[in-house]
């Protein structure tokens, strides 16, 4: 089969057509996916780059080179394994893929069937697949690590509203959980203008100003007593969070940061707790397997409804110019939403 792989890790120039072997046939609660779309993501870029740490030993549970990437994916069941009960050859399904088995960008992809779910009806297959480690990772954060309860009379930071992650998130925030606040932070028109109509946010503020002012401009009705910060670098966005928070407020990161200053500021003085997020936590260390599966299913009945509007924002060819071009997008730091790519 065709893949696009890493063949060595750096530049992007590192990402290269491959032929290999197709996928043996499932077992146990693995299927066989032919692959129809994928998307990139900040994640894909770091891997190929070989600077990814957000496990000290990934590049020693990685596959070996050549190591396909890509985390999202949409596409149809080719076979399912013997244990696989809740789906047959011909399901479309959409999903987020193991941090440590060979990834998306490939004809075929071997996957745990109980971290995928049927694809949403409303959807296409290549706007499923902008979808998965966006959701799930907000999801995780904000309702099993903030564990923000629905219907809190209070209101959520999300730092970078337009992206991938925070423009889901502000969704979940707002529709899901019911905050009557969601803030996020966007510095241009069209960034503000996306985290609004798309993400659902209430306010927004700029990020390359002094969000404290801002926040305390706004004269919020409710106290902020979340904030996600999705955006790096976690450490620049301490110190204000320590200020905006709420006493026993919750501050939530999903990126890397080798400083974090909380000395010197309110986090001790008003008792608040600090999290990480990590989508990948579950399927590396073969935690709570059927997590993610449940996770999409209830993301496909809000899309449905109409609750939840998909954060795609470019489609580009799934092929290794297109995939290169997306890791270039990605990597320029500017991208809106989300890019995908049709196989």
């Amino acid at each position: 089969m065709r893949a696009t792989a890493v063949t060595k890790y750096g530049p992007i120039s590192n990402l290269n057509d491959i032929d290999i072997p197709k996928p043996d046939p499932p077992f146990g609660h693995d299927i066989i996916v032919r692959v129809k779309a994928c998307s990139v993501n900040p994640v894909d870029t770091k891997v190929r780059a070989g600077v990814y740490d957000d496990y000290p030993d990934y590049y020693d549970r990685a596959p070996k080179l050549p190591q396909i990437l890509g985390f999202d994916a949409a596409g149809v069941i080719e076979a399912v394994g013997t244990y696989v009960k809740d789906f047959k050859a011909g399901d479309e399904v959409f999903y987020a893929g193991s941090p440590i088995r060979q990834g998306s960008n490939a004809e075929f992809q071997l996957v745990d069937s109980r971290s995928v779910a049927l694809e949403p009806e409303s959807l296409d297959l290549v706007q499923a697949a902008a979808m998965p480690l966006t959701w799930i990772t907000a999801w995780e954060a904000l309702v099993e690590r903030m564990r923000i309860e629905t219907g809190e009379n209070v209101g959520i930071l999300i730092i970078n509203g337009a992206g991938g992650v925070g423009s889901v998130a502000s969704q979940i925030a707002r529709t899901v959980l019911k905050l009557p606040v969601v803030v996020t932070t966007a510095s241009r028109e069209e960034t503000t203008k996306f985290s609004k109509e798309v993400g659902g946010a209430t306010h927004t503020v700029n990020h390359r100003e002094d969000i404290v002012k801002q926040i305390h401009d706004l004269q919020l009705a409710v106290p902020i007593k979340y904030v996600f910060i999705t955006h790096t670098p976690t450490s620049g966005y301490l110190a204000p969070a320590a200020k905006i928070c709420a006493p026993f407020g919750t501050v939530c990161s999903i990126v890397q940061d080798e400083k974090m200053p909380m000395y010197g500021t309110e986090f001790m003085a008003k008792s608040l707790t600090f999290v990480w997020a990590l989508l990948g936590t579950k399927p590396y260390y073969g935690v709570h397997p059927e997590s993610h599966g449940e996770i999409l299913k209830r993301l496909a009945t809000l899309v449905d409804q109409g609750e939840v509007k998909c954060h795609l924002t470019q489609r580009l060819k799934g092929d290794v110019e297109g995939i290169r071009k997306a890791h270039e997008i990605i990597e320029e730091g500017n991208a809106i939403g989300k890019v995908a790519l049709e196989m």
